[in-house]
């Protein structure tokens, strides 16, 4: 019995794997690169700069 509950534990998350929403690995490899589009990445909250957080540390800023 010890063996019974680790094998179903594996055929459970095999299955459920099966019935997932993300797409089959094959599926995506059969996208050719040639049909995606470039995209430019632009970081919409970029980091502040060295200069602006010693700027807030000067000014007492929290």
């Amino acid at each position: 019995t010890a063996q019974a509950g680790p094998r179903s534990l594996v055929t459970r998350s095999s299955s459920s794997a099966a019935t997932s929403d993300k797409p089959d690995r094959a599926e995506i490899e059969k996208v050719g690169k040639s049909r995606l589009k470039k995209t430019e990445t632009k970081e919409k909250n970029p980091l502040p700069s060295k200069e602006a957080t010693e700027q807030e540390k000067q000014a007492g800023a929290p």
